[in-house]
């Protein structure tokens, strides 16, 4: 591992580097706001990295509230590298390079790196709201008893069908917050049907690395592993998790056909590692999805016409569902349309993370 820029020995006596990269005036603390530091891991989002810290600094601007700014680049292979050194030229960011270890090396290696008692946890491709911070500041001045928060997240559909697909899945899976969006909190009985992610997350940092020391994944592989939900779960147990649209950013999903089959055939995966082995609804909907894919591929072979009809009843229904729950028309037919693309990719994910995890148990 090794750092392009940020706190070397002698910038933490000196503060040299600090003052020389423009950063001053957010590296200090102010009275009663806990330091805060921001860790983002990146992995080949040369377009999106520029975006996402630029929105953040902004808000962090209007709030009136110093941060640390800590970027994991996690072995990228295009222009990601380039760009973060411009970057540092222009908001001081500190830069931590590594080998590509996966998102919960990237992230444990940027907390280490940072040196702020909260740690915010944020995605490349996630664009932070003006007003965020401002909020999120208050909260901890107000209500320093709120010590974790997760981020609303919205997805962006503007001319994206894959972002629409993820908008309308989201209103589905989460419906009972995002049909009426307010300041909730909850805990692990609760976990499963309210929306949470390390994509826009802040808790203390003593917190944060305990979640990462008492993480086992259900893979050996741990760049394949579910490395959010399983921490997150660990930390609703301790500490209940605070949500609310005032503290909200946007999330700008993949834009292809072939990224966005990847994408879901890697979420088929990870999710087996969030819910095999963690009672609740979620467990219970990975099962019954099992089940009807097994039922489908019996039927596919036997009657193909009739599994045709089933499918094109499914993507209807699912279109339904998608609207009912609060999804907008143009996210409800992206469901309709992307359902078959999503479920084989899914499934297939599904599949592989079944075997990593039996090949696990087996080895023990």
């Amino acid at each position: 591992m090794k750092a392009i820029t940020g706190r070397t020995p002698e910038a933490r006596d000196q503060r040299t580097a600090w003052i020389l990269s423009g950063v001053t005036s957010r590296s200090k603390s102010l009275p009663d706001v806990p330091s805060l530091s921001i860790v983002i891991p990146v992995y080949n989002e040369q377009d999106w990295i520029g975006r996402s810290i630029e929105a953040l600094t902004t808000s962090l601007d209007r709030a009136g509230w110093p941060a640390e700014i800590v970027v994991v680049d996690d072995g990228s292979t295009d222009g990601t590298p380039k760009r973060l050194v411009e970057l540092t030229g222009q908001f001081g960011i500190t830069v931590v390079s590594q080998e590509n270890a996966g998102r919960f090396a990237a992230r444990q290696a940027g907390i280490r790196a940072a040196s702020g008692e909260r740690i915010l946890l944020l995605d490349a491709r996630v664009i932070i709201e003006p007003d965020a911070f401002g909020f999120l500041k208050d909260q901890f001045l107000r209500h320093p008893e709120r010590k974790v928060w997760n981020g609303h997240i919205n997805v962006s559909t503007d001319g994206n069908p894959y972002g629409g697909f993820w908008a309308g899945l989201v209103a589905i899976g989460w419906r009972r917050y995002m049909a009426n969006p307010r300041l909730v909190s909850f805990g692990a009985d609760e976990f499963d049907v309210y929306p949470k992610g390390t994509g826009f997350f802040c808790a203390p940092r003593e917190l944060l690395e305990a979640a990462a020391r008492s993480f086992e994944s259900l893979f050996d592989d741990v760049k394949l592993a579910s490395d959010d939900t399983r921490m997150l779960r660990w930390i609703a147990e301790r500490e209940n998790i605070h949500l609310t649209p005032e503290f909200a950013a946007t999330y700008n999903s993949r834009d292809s056909f072939k990224k966005f089959v990847k994408h879901a055939y890697f979420r088929g995966t990870t999710f087996v590692d969030s819910y095999l082995d963690s009672p609740g609804p979620a467990r219970n909907a990975l099962f019954a999805a099992m089940a009807v894919g097994v039922v489908g591929l019996v039927i596919a072979a036997k009657f193909p016409k009739t599994a045709l009809v089933l499918v094109l009843l499914g993507m209807v229904a699912a279109g339904a569902v998608a609207r009912k729950a609060g999804a907008s028309k143009g996210q409800a037919l992206a469901v309709t349309k992307l359902l078959p693309v999503f479920a084989a990719s899914f499934g297939s994910g599904v599949v592989r993370g079944l075997f990593l995890a039996l090949k696990k148990a087996l080895s023990k």
